[in-house]
């Protein structure tokens, strides 16, 4: 079925249940909301077969314009929020896009296509607009994957990618149950946003908390009112939950005990002394509201002890794997004993992977393929001949090994993987993981780098104002040691503006690279 198809049989099962949460919106009402904007959006001359762009931050307006302009057969480019006029410009037109849906803060003067208020108020449902009949082969979203000029990679995913994709998401049908409530800040725009509010709402009959910003305060007021049962997000806010917890259970005096409960709280339920450990941890988990018990992690990896502390505390923690070319997570973690650092699972329900081309160390490239996984970027033949090969497996040019459960950890990109002189491999994530835990360092960014025609592993540092350049040498010679000398960072520049990142919060590792060329990070050590 395609993806309106898929809407309708989930409202006929889940008539009654709240699909928009905040709004008090069941997916009866929802259904309606979408007949309604099908009607003005056809007015406006949306028809079947076009392509319409969707600006928006996760407004109500964002899921009912999604599903209205597939009521109508269209195709809809997903726009992420953070860019310029003259990359919507450039998309619209490599998409052949004449409309784009968009909140009034993003009108532009333009003549590349036409702005729709996607906040503007529908009239009545016109009877005579039925379905566009459209088979579950043709395209259901446009999204760009690795820029907006020059030749850009451009995602098209199928209704039958996306359906795939929503059906896979079953297997984590033991956390997520009728009715839960998902928490919606991440971007709707991006697979990850995407999967959790639109594909495991629909699958599971669950209703969205759509949340537009990101400020700390609206989020905690959030789990307040609406006790969430499921949270996803990027592992770096995960991070700032558990300091933040960490922090005032420390602010109290009370660190001791809870660190000594928290690393034996099995033990203590074994032994008859369960009220005590859900005494001493309610009140970490009434900050979430009080009835979550899953979070989801995805878009980077997450480090081990962020997921112990959460899964000490009795919740359940699932990292996803996935790319824009697999709709989101083709790959999740499973509970398990001795899991290895940045551990993803396995693939979900009717996708396969491979690891190929593996070195000394079991790391190889992670090749996948399954009813999730796109069918080629469009219009780019020379990628599409780098990305398959002749039995349909995609190449993710992730670098990955698989551990003793089974599960595969993550080792870093293969474009990015740094290969000095002596021919040896160096993973920028693995650095990263361990310069981020220096005292004063925000962000920190390793990449390949030529220092007197020498391959180096270079960093750049974002540093609280106050960290000096001796202070950061001191700190990064200090755990250099803890990995193979050949893989030391000596190098590094040092700055206290925010390093650029995307809207999933990953460092954008070649414009950071731009910027040390053209020497906007003047605090260095070569």
């Amino acid at each position: 079925m395609n993806m309106y198809q898929f809407l309708e049989t989930t409202v006929q099962r889940y008539p009654d249940v709240l699909y928009l949460v905040r709004e008090n919106v069941t997916y009866a009402g929802f259904l309606e909301l979408v007949k309604r904007r099908a009607a003005t959006l056809h007015d406006l001359g949306v028809k079947s077969g076009d392509v319409v762009g969707i600006l928006s931050h996760n407004l109500p307006a964002f899921p009912i314009t999604l599903f209205a302009i597939w009521f109508l057969g269209g195709k809809v480019l997903l726009l992420d929020t953070n860019l310029t006029p003259f990359e919507y410009d450039n998309m619209t037109q490599i998409t052949k896009c004449n409309f784009v849906c968009a909140e009034k803060s993003f009108f532009y003067k333009t003549d590349k296509f036409t702005f729709i208020d996607i906040t503007t108020t529908d009239g009545d449902v016109n009877p005579k607009l039925k379905p566009a009949d459209i088979k579950d082969s043709e395209i259901a979203t446009l999204s760009f994957t690795s820029g907006s000029t020059g030749t850009p990679k451009v995602v098209p995913l199928t209704h039958y990618n996306l359906v795939e994709c929503a059906h896979s998401l079953y297997d984590m049908k033991q956390w997520i149950a009728e009715g839960d409530i998902l928490y919606g800040f991440l971007p709707m725009y991006h697979v990850f946003g995407f999967a959790v509010e639109v594909l495991a709402t629909l699958q599971y009959g669950a209703g969205v908390l759509l949340q537009p910003t990101i400020n700390p305060k609206e989020l905690m007021s959030d789990f307040q009112k609406y006790r969430p049962q499921v949270i996803p997000a990027v592992p770096r806010l995960f991070e700032v939950f558990r300091n933040k917890i960490i922090d005032g259970i420390k602010a109290k005096h009370k660190w001791l005990l809870f660190s000594f409960v928290l690393r034996n709280a099995a033990f203590l339920r074994k032994i008859g002394l369960g009220r005590l450990v859900n005494a001493i941890f309610k009140p970490v988990l009434n900050v979430f509201g009080g009835r979550a018990k899953l979070l989801v992690a995805g878009g980077a990896a997450t480090k081990p002890e962020i997921e112990d502390f959460f899964v000490g505390l009795g919740l359940g923690f699932i990292q996803g794997y996935g790319m824009t070319e697999t709709v989101g997570p083709i790959c999740i973690s499973k509970p398990c004993k001795g899991r290895v650092p940045f551990a993803f699972g396995g693939p979900t329900t009717n996708n396969v992977v491979e690891i190929r081309d593996k070195n000394a160390d079991g790391v190889g490239i992670l090749w996948l393929k399954g009813k999730q996984v796109f069918g080629g970027y469009m219009n780019n033949e020379d990628a599409n001949k780098d990305a398959f090969d002749e039995r349909g497996f995609f190449n993710t040019g992730d670098m990955v090994s698989m551990d003793k459960n089974g599960e595969l950890h993550f080792a870093g990109r293969k474009k990015q993987v740094i290969v000095l002189d002596s021919g040896k491999n160096v993973y920028p994530d693995e650095l990263e993981g361990l310069f981020i835990t220096i005292p004063g360092v925000k962000n920190v960014a390793v990449f390949e780098h030529k220092i007197k025609d020498k391959t180096v592993s270079y960093g750049v540092f974002s540093v609280e104002p106050g960290v000096t350049l001796e202070k950061l040498a001191a700190e990064i010679a200090e755990k250099n040691k803890k990995v193979a000398s050949y893989k030391w960072v000596t190098h590094f520049a040092m700055t206290t503006e925010d390093l650029p990142m995307t809207s999933t919060q990953k460092v954008k590792h070649h414009i950071v690279r731009k910027n040390l060329i053209e020497g906007k990070y003047p605090d260095r050590r070569e």
